[in-house]
């Protein structure tokens, strides 16, 4: 059973992941793994073939393994999976360490990038080696023995902490509720949440409707609820979780997680040389230093804060105005703007909503990727999968051949991972004697469907759909046989987003957006003048959200610069004085469940989103001048910049497909701050 566990070829199979099996699994890997680098240190193969090959195939089985066992956690997480995975996560994190860590095969991978007949090898089989060279120096390869054994001791920390910071997000998210009988408390509320509210109540054997922290429930009441004290208390539940505060303080507590932490990346990145773990992380993107980075948003903060000051000042005008709320509170916020963009722009979010079942918005998604690719999704039915909510599609090409596979779960439930997220499934391989074609995962959490009631997507959900599609396009579309640096891997991170950011803006089109759309009652497509109002609304408060990730991009950059302290709150209320127009209450703790920076890969590198939109946006004006939905500019992306991976910079490829670097006006010009 194990044995098809660790086939990088073969699609993951699912049913077989029981937490015994992760176990035995994990057994079976490290064993493999230890035995190829034994095998090779003691045989000391001087070619690619004999020495690079060899450990290529039982990372990328390894790689693949525990990445079928880290999807099923996100998807379906229990107590005796949950188990499992931290314990195995704990011993990839040990036995990863000690190999990059090794003296022996760092000199076995020097000499062969040093042999003068490397240099005649493939650009991909170069950049290959040369990334792995850098990662063995980045675990501390060099260091003293007992340095190198504290770097391991701390990477196992900090891992272990990672997991427990997310486990408790997700627990504390499960944990709140609010029962409600009176149907008057939820006056506002969209019929579609409603719904929601009873499935939830349902699902409890409750009578009524119950309100939890799922995001279709937080969304529905913030946004729509009119009582207000309902949207306090949500608001308060949502936004203390995990901490110290709100109403279930300390019982799922991240506050000593988040403080350890970050008093470890400290340590590590002084071990390795760097003054700061911002340093450290900067190693491996595309800005030169931290001082770059803080510029950067600050000079943006300069242009969106005017915008965003107007934007506040006509909110606070009108909930005095409409609404009876002479102090907008946060809670208020959502529910406030929703009403002024219904006033302004004569739409309300749930009467667009309902030109968009979630089935025709597939459809339409499937016939934008035929138009800019060429390709075609295929179901499959016969491939195992984790949940009945969830869809596989081989992705096929013109001439009909299979080029890669796609994992799809759109919508939320109990014990899955909050957000919306892609992570490659199966890497492309091709070395010989192992042939793999390319898989990814593609994660939202949607409105689910309920009873005979369709799930209706906004047109944020719809973003997100194509946001996290051009990350899984990053994957699907390698033509890079190395998996280290083929689809995302090893491309710098605060360029990961360009493909992402560049899709979100095919949302904005109306020939696209009709094509998603058939109304759930008369199946009428989007009216055009539904659209323009859609689109006399696109910067509807940009300056407040766009401030507020940069608001975010500073505090995660200064809390690891630590010049200002290590107490998150105290960082993030100097970077509000500096940059907000609106202030949460004290007790908010925003970084208790910041799950991108203390339980995923953003550390120090938040402000990728907005460096890489940069590209995104430019990149999205090569389509704009050629008509859109244009192939030929389609393959041009896909040939330059997604089939290529970290196979050359993400400077050079963007330069590749645009013939010159990106004009940071595009980004001003898709914030509507050009003027």
């Amino acid at each position: 059973m194990t044995l098809s566990l660790l086939d990088p070829i073969a699609l993951p199979p699912f049913s077989a992941l029981t937490p015994q099996a992760v176990t035995l699994g994990m057994d079976e890997a490290i064993v493999r793994y230890e035995a190829t680098v034994e095998m090779l240190i003691s045989k000391r193969p001087a070619t690619f073939e004999t020495l690079w090959l060899p450990l290529e195939r039982i990372e990328a089985a390894f790689d693949t393994f525990w990445g079928a066992v880290s999807h099923l956690n996100a998807m379906v997480n229990q107590p005796e999976l949950r188990a499992a995975h931290a314990a195995g996560e704990a011993r990839l994190v040990e036995v990863t360490t000690r190999v990059r860590q090794s003296p022996e095969l760092y000199a076995l991978l020097v000499a062969l990038r040093d042999k003068p007949e490397f240099a005649k090898r493939s650009p991909e089989d170069r950049a290959a080696v040369e990334h792995v060279i850098r990662d063995f120096e980045l675990s501390g390869v060099a260091l003293a023995p007992a340095q190198r054994a504290r770097y391991a001791a701390v990477s196992a920390e900090l891992t272990a902490l990672s997991t427990a910071f997310g486990d408790a997000v997700l627990d504390a998210t499960d944990a709140w509720s609010e029962h409600v009988t009176d149907p008057g408390l939820l006056a506002g509320a969209p019929e579609a949440a409603m719904v929601g509210f009873a499935a939830a109540a349902k699902d409890k054997g409750l009578e009524g409707w119950l309100v939890t922290l799922q995001q279709p429930s937080v969304s529905a009441i913030l946004t729509f609820v009119e009582n207000r004290d309902l949207r306090a208390r949500v608001y308060e539940a949502m936004g203390t979780r995990a901490s110290d505060q709100g109403p279930h303080a300390g019982r799922f507590d991240n506050s000593a997680r988040i403080a350890r932490t970050l008093e470890l990346r400290r340590e590590i990145a002084a071990l390795l040389g760097f003054d700061t773990p911002v340093a450290w992380s900067l190693a491996t993107k595309m800005a030169v230093n931290a001082q770059e980075v803080l510029d950067f948003l600050r000079d943006f903060a300069g242009r969106a804060k005017p915008y965003a000051e107007r934007e506040m000042a006509e909110l606070s005008a009108f909930a005095a105005r409409e609404l009876g709320l002479d102090a907008l509170e946060p809670w208020d916020l959502s529910f406030a703007s929703n009403r002024l963009r219904a006033e302004r722009y004569a739409f309300e979010e749930h009467e667009l909503r309902a030109y968009f079942p979630v089935e025709q918005v597939i459809t339409g998604w499937k016939a934008l990727l035929e138009g800019l690719y060429g390709i075609r999704l295929h179901e499959r039915e016969d491939v195992d999968l984790w949940s009945p909510h969830a869809t596989y599609f081989d992705v096929v090409d013109e001439a009909g051949v299979v080029q890669s596979g796609l994992y799809v779960d759109l919508h939320a439930r109990a014990g899955k991972r909050g957000g919306a997220w892609m992570a490659p499934a199966r890497p492309r391989l091709a070395d010989g004697s192992l042939v793999g074609k390319p898989a990814a995962y593609l994660t939202c959490n949607f409105a689910p469907k309920l009873d005979d009631k369709p799930s209706l997507l906004s047109h944020g959900d719809i973003k997100v759909l194509l946001h996290e599609t051009g990350h899984c396009l990053h994957q699907l579309f390698t033509q890079v046989d190395r998996p280290v640096i083929a689809g995302i891997s090893g491309v710098e991170w605060d360029a990961i987003e360009l493909p992402s950011q560049l899709m979100e803006d095919f949302a904005w089109d109306f020939e696209v957006l009709r094509g998603m759309s058939r109304h759930v009652e008369t199946g009428e497509s989007l009216p055009r003048e539904l659209f323009e109002s859609l689109q006399a609304a696109r910067y509807f408060q940009e300056g407040l959200g766009t401030l507020r990730q940069i608001e975010i991009s500073l505090f995660d950059l200064l809390l690891h610069q630590g010049q200002i302290g290590d107490d998150p709150a105290a960082v993030l209320a100097q970077v509000r004085a500096e940059v907000a127009v609106f202030q949460p209450p004290a007790w908010h703790r925003f970084a208790h469940a910041f799950t991108h920076v203390f339980a995923g890969s953003y550390a120090s590198g938040y402000y990728s989103y907005l460096w890489a939109e940069v590209l995104a946006a430019d990149g999205f004006k090569a389509f704009a001048e050629a008509g859109l939905i244009d192939r030929a500019t389609g393959d041009r992306f896909r040939a330059e910049v997604l089939a290529r991976g970290a196979s050359r910079p993400a400077a050079d490829s963007f330069r590749a497909f645009r013939g010159r670097d990106a004009d940071p006006q595009a980004l001003l010009e898709r914030k509507g701050m050009a003027a």
